[in-house]
């Protein structure tokens, strides 16, 4: 296969992107400069050496130092621990944060959970947060689930939620959603400053 076909196809495998799509991203690279496409496969690679998993809310973040486990987030002195926010992606994450809207702590679940998988955790990370909530019960005070307004995003907040609710009632643990601020159909990463807070401030 030729690097035109090739690198279509590694393209059509990104999220939201059809081969139509793709095609336009490899003929963009082939009009570029040298430099501009060194420091794109610069960055591609640094992604590798650079950026790592938090070992406790799973986002990805740029390493300070080789032994890092967790991120800026979660390392925080500043940060409200008795409060745990689940959301779906890393992107959703960062919309809360530019936000400056919330100040507890976070947990990324990795994405939405099918409605008709049959085998939730390997779509979804349930048992890290189920682990996490029981490490942390003795700090924690309230969980939001802060997932898109779409069927499957509501799909994967019943489940999550249906999940967690045994053990959080056992720790008095108070699980919350998401107030309507936000519209049927809305991505929160997509959200602006105004519409979070809102959200945040009619959870239920």
């Amino acid at each position: 296969m030729d690097p035109i076909h090739k690198l279509g196809q590694l393209f059509s495998e990104f999220p939201g992107i059809g081969t139509r799509q793709s095609k336009r991203f490899v003929y963009f690279l082939l009009k570029q400069n040298k430099g501009y496409i060194n420091e794109l496969v610069r960055q591609i690679e640094a992604l590798e050496v650079n950026i790592t998993q938090c070992g406790r809310c799973y986002r990805y973040f740029m390493k300070r130092h080789e032994e890092a486990r967790v991120c800026n987030i979660c390392a925080e002195a500043g940060r409200d621990k008795s409060i745990l926010m689940v959301v779906e992606k890393d992107s959703d994450l960062d919309a809360i944060e530019r936000s400056s809207t919330y100040q507890g702590t976070y947990f990324a679940l990795g994405g939405t959970l099918p409605i008709l998988e049959k085998e939730p955790e390997r779509k979804i990370r349930i048992n890290e947060l189920m682990s996490l909530i029981e490490r942390e019960s003795g700090d924690l005070k309230e969980v939001i689930l802060a997932c898109a307004v779409t069927p499957e995003s509501e799909h994967t907040s019943q489940y999550v939620r249906g999940m967690m609710t045994p053990l959080c009632e056992q720790n008095f643990i108070k699980v919350t959603e998401l107030g309507r601020g936000l519209s049927m159909g809305t991505e929160l990463e997509y959200s602006d400053a105004e519409t979070l807070r809102y959200a945040l401030e009619g959870r239920k």
